[in-house]
């Protein structure tokens, strides 16, 4: 099966791309890191969808059995760049994909409102966002890396993910 994991800072060496690189590398799954993959800023004009880093994005959504959204809070939200790049998608890349939600807080209390501002997004593509989700903090990284506590929580997410991933293959043999 496969997946697809977006870095959703724009930030080369945040957190979060460390999460996502992680996740990429152990998974097999396909990198979208918007910290080096630069989209220009979604108009809605219908010629945007023809730039081949747009049709690029589209075509990894579509083709990946399930997707992990990976985003810092910034402001109590989910980044600008990630909520760009999912202006770019829709439901034809989305409906009834099964879709994790990893937030990167600063500290205290960070991290909550991003996973909600990426729920809401997901609704509105027709997307399943899993129950499981994560806030990962400052003391969730060292030395560059996740640390071992932190591993196995993502881990424990990509599980969910994965029976959420074979659930709607099963559901959609029924249905052809």
């Amino acid at each position: 099966m496969k997946m697809v994991v977006i870095n959703g800072s724009p930030r080369k060496s945040g957190r979060t791309g460390i999460v996502a690189r992680y996740i990429a590398a152990k998974y097999s799954a396909a990198l979208i890191d918007l910290s080096d993959q630069p989209l220009p800023l979604y108009n809605g004009e219908e010629s945007q969808g023809f730039l081949p880093a747009v049709q690029h994005l589209r075509q990894l959504i579509q083709q990946a059995d399930g997707v992990i959204l990976c985003s810092p809070e910034y402001h109590n939200a989910m980044s600008g760049a990630l909520k760009n790049a999912l202006d770019f998608l829709g439901s034809s890349q989305f409906e009834h994909k099964p879709v994790a939600l990893i937030a990167v807080g600063g500290g205290g209390k960070g991290g909550i409102n991003a996973l909600n501002n990426m729920r809401t997004v997901m609704r509105g593509v027709y997307a399943n966002a899993i129950p499981r989700q994560l806030v990962l903090e400052p003391s969730s990284f060292a030395e560059g890396n996740v640390t071992v506590e932190t591993a196995e929580q993502v881990d424990a997410v990509i599980a969910e993910l994965k029976r959420y991933m074979n659930a709607a293959k099963w559901l959609k043999t029924q249905h052809e």
